[in-house]
């Protein structure tokens, strides 16, 4: 962990994470801090990439994202190389690119309508990409969690 998160940075980062929405004036009355100077560590979180976005979660299945799929793709590609993943990362539907160790060389999260929808994107976009070799997939039958959310440390 980084020594320039103090106690109340934390805090914040928790708070923050639970709830993106949380007013400035609630997180100052939380920690009993004026409003400026939790708005000035929030800004200084930002400034230091530690706050790297902000987002809202969408339920997948209410914009007929219904398949969730994940993907192991190996690529020609030479050590320390990643045009593919790059390739990849530009795909709307693809939501995550990990480059892996292993027989593989990258995992890959997606989502479609369906299963239909998940091979015209494979033969479509995937297929256009020069230096994949193959692809195994695994469909998701039921999500029994799924989230972003990072272990906090407390100090």
């Amino acid at each position: 962990m980084d020594s320039f998160l103090d106690k109340t940075d934390l805090y914040i980062l928790q708070q923050m994470q639970e709830n993106a929405r949380i007013s400035n004036v609630d997180l100052a009355r939380e920690l009993n801090m004026a409003p400026s100077a939790v708005l000035e560590r929030v800004k200084k979180l930002e400034q230091k990439k530690v706050i790297t976005n902000y987002t809202t979660s969408i339920n997948p299945v209410s914009v007929d994202q219904k398949l969730l799929a994940f993907i192991f793709i190996k690529a020609t590609e030479g050590l320390g190389q990643s045009q593919a993943g790059k390739a990849l990362a530009k795909i709307p539907e693809v939501q995550e690119v990990h480059h892996i160790a292993g027989e593989d060389c990258y995992l890959v999260k997606v989502r479609t309508a369906d299963s239909a929808s998940l091979i015209a994107l494979m033969r479509t976009k995937f297929g256009k990409i020069p230096n994949i070799v193959s692809t195994k997939t695994t469909i998701v039958l039921e999500t029994v969690k799924e989230e972003q959310k990072l272990v906090i440390p407390k100090k």
